[in-house]
């Protein structure tokens, strides 16, 4: 892609935290505090000068008015609030920038009542603790060594896929002292951030939450960061973490088969054409959701005698330049890119099927303000308890606005008050966002908010799709033709370029790989188009075999995904030490334990706006049945993953 799609400096993501004294006037002070969010202001306030009397009652947040503007805040509020912490800053300059001792855990546990607006429920404050990493302490590593365990027994994990969880895992089971090898079919890291060079690609959780919990940084450029950062951040973490050592790159994994009689797994790989196996004694599949493109089940796709790609694939070399220009859908990535095709072609002709909820975040592509950056650099452990204020936020997030209520009226629009409510807010700021009404019919869903995914934007996408060179157009397409696209009206639409922006293949996880089990049973096969796991990570009669963003693990309106994955991995390394500690060659899932979770997954998502809604979704599998989500909140994952349990599980 071109260069100039992204005009932002990568090299300022470092794993450190370099902070300077204060040495501002008071003015500047009390002006640059002024761009921070409230809670994590005062918790890294009190938490720097040990002054925790700034954390008044009347200025704990409020979780029921997140929505609102400046979290709930009033006017006055705000300024009590930046006058506590100015002042509390001044002193701290005054008395030379030496910051108090650090927080025992009794104060520790005082900031995070504040930052949870009362009271922190008993079972949070240990997953509280865990994402805050105080002083840089990684409360998540292993406790375990494999050495002490196992001593001298060979032990290889093999890893699929050197994206953000395929990171984690390995980092995690090196801590351990478990030797670990890497697959990695492209010639570098990062996975989605690597693969995906579509202009406007950025991630759509803060940056100080999609980010480990044991590798934070003050550097982010900007709220939610674009692509390549993430890209400098992953390939940050694999640097420091030590492991581009263990990664074979441009091995692509064909295959895996069980081979009982040695309790090890062979895999089979191709780098360059050339194949060859490799035998490991447990594997990790960290290939994700959303890394097989989708292309649309139109009639005549090939026939269009022009360029023509998927947005996950995107073709740099083609310029869109004053050129006719058709994108066919309006899912996350092309809300994305629309905007950059606007401003380029000479028309560009959006087909949309289904229209996206749009969540106004005015911030979503703006670089931090000044005061943010004077506070990273400033306030030491601030980026910590801003991480740790999004995951206060974010713990239920927005699910109890999804919850169906089994007496609300059948209807198609919402499924339940605390739903409706946010569909009339939604629908509220539409009429801000699209003043023509002609476009704002078309744009506002006829389904539950949150039944798809919910999208992200400042407002660019819909400016996109009001500016003049540009055309919604909603008829539905008949075929794809040599020279364009005919819609069912008959009605030839020319185009230049077609680009796809159709989304992933996230029901048919593990594609295209081939995974056999115990007595020779083909994972896909078993699965027959309906993926099942327990907690998203073991499949039972596949012995030592693990996944990681695997079924019914993602999620939707609350957390982040990085979380989830340090969750799975610290299930898998704990499996790893219970198999060696027994001294026994093989564990694998019980089915009853399968079961039995997973009637209570589908239970779960039924209870959810996008196990209710008919809407089509890549939620939902070819069955109708949801296999990607998790339906519940935060904690409950944690203490599920927390460690595993020998009875879920035969040992042999």
């Amino acid at each position: 892609m071109h260069s100039d799609h992204f005009e932002c400096d990568t090299s300022g993501v470092r794993l450190d935290f370099p902070f300077q004294p204060i040495a501002d006037s008071d003015d500047d002070v009390r002006k640059l505090v002024a761009d921070a969010a409230i809670p994590p202001l005062l918790a890294s306030v009190a938490h720097l000068t040990g002054d925790l009397s700034i954390l008044t009652e009347g200025l704990r947040p409020d979780l029921a008015r997140l929505l609102e503007p400046d979290n709930g805040y009033s006017a006055d509020q705000l300024e009590t609030a930046r006058n506590l912490a100015s002042g509390a800053l001044i002193a701290y300059r005054d008395r030379g920038s030496l910051p108090a001792p650090p927080p025992t855990l009794e104060q520790q546990r005082a900031i995070m009542d504040f930052l949870a607006g009362g009271k922190a429920d008993d079972e949070l404050v240990p997953l509280y603790r865990e994402e805050l990493a105080l002083d840089g302490t990684d409360h998540r590593a292993p406790s375990w060594s494999k050495v002490e365990v196992a001593g001298d027994r060979e032990f290889v994990v093999g890893i699929i896929g050197a994206g953000m969880s395929g990171i984690v895992a390995a980092h995690r089971l090196r801590q351990a002292g478990v030797d670990v090898i890497m697959f990695e079919k492209n010639n570098d890291v990062g996975g989605t951030w690597f693969e995906n060079t579509y202009p406007g690609c950025r991630v759509d959780v803060a940056n100080h939450f999609y980010s480990y919990s044991f590798a934070q940084t003050g550097h982010w450029p900007q709220f939610f960061s674009q692509r390549p950062v993430l890209l400098d951040y992953f390939r940050s973490c694999v640097e420091q973490f030590g492991l581009r050592e263990l990664i074979r790159f441009n091995h692509e994994v064909l295959g895996s088969e069980w081979e009982p009689a040695n309790g090890t797994w062979k895999i089979r790989t191709r780098s360059n054409g050339v194949e060859s196996t490799t035998s490991v004694h447990a594997l990790i599949s960290a290939t994700g959701q959303l890394n097989q493109p989708l292309m649309p089940d139109i009639e005549g796709i090939g026939t269009f005698t022009g360029p023509a790609f998927h947005s996950a694939r995107w073709d740099a070399a083609v310029d869109l330049v004053d050129k006719n220009v058709v994108v066919i859908g309006t899912g996350a990535s092309a809300v994305q890119f629309i905007p950059s095709v606007a401003e380029q072609a000479a028309s560009l002709t959006v087909f949309q099927r289904t229209p996206p909820w749009l969540l106004p975040v005015p911030q979503y592509q703006d670089d931090l303000p000044d005061g943010l950056r004077w506070l990273l650099n400033h306030v030491p452990q601030f980026a910590r308890w801003d991480r740790l204020w999004i995951v206060v936020r974010t713990q239920e997030g927005l699910l109890p606005l999804t919850e169906v209520d089994p007496d609300w009226p059948v209807s198609e629009q919402s499924v339940g008050p605390m739903n409706d409510f946010l569909r009339q807010m939604l629908t509220a700021a539409y009429v801000d966002l699209f003043p023509d009404e002609s476009i704002r019919s078309k744009v506002i869903p006829a389904y539950p908010p949150v039944a798809k995914r919910v999208v992200l934007d400042n407002g660019s996408y819909a400016r996109a799709l009001q500016r003049p060179n540009v055309r919604l157009e909603t008829t539905g397409i008949e075929r794809i033709t040599s020279t364009g696209v005919r819609t069912v009206d008959g009605v030839e639409h020319h185009a230049d370029v077609i680009i796809y922006g159709t989304g992933f293949q996230a029901s048919k996880f593990l594609t295209p790989m081939t995974v056999k089990g115990e007595g020779g049973v083909d994972l896909h096969e078993r699965w027959a188009g309906d993926a099942r796991a327990y907690l998203g990570i073991v499949v039972p009669e596949f012995p030592n075999f693990f996944m990681m963003y695997g079924p019914n693990t993602n999620i939707v309106i609350n957390g982040s995904i990085i979380y989830y994955s340090e969750c799975e991995a610290n299930f898998i390394v704990d499996s790893v030490r219970m198999l060696l500690e027994s001294k026994k060659k093989s564990m694998v899932c019980r089915p009853e334990v399968h079961d039995a979770y997973n009637v209570l997954i589908d239970e779960g998502n039924r209870k959810r706006a996008w196990g209710a809604s008919k809407v089509n979704s890549w939620y939902k599998n070819e069955h109708g049945r949801v296999a990607q989500n998790w339906p519940f909140n935060m904690i409950e994952y944690w203490k599920r993953t927390r460690s595993p349990n020998p009875n879920d599980f035969l040992l042999s």
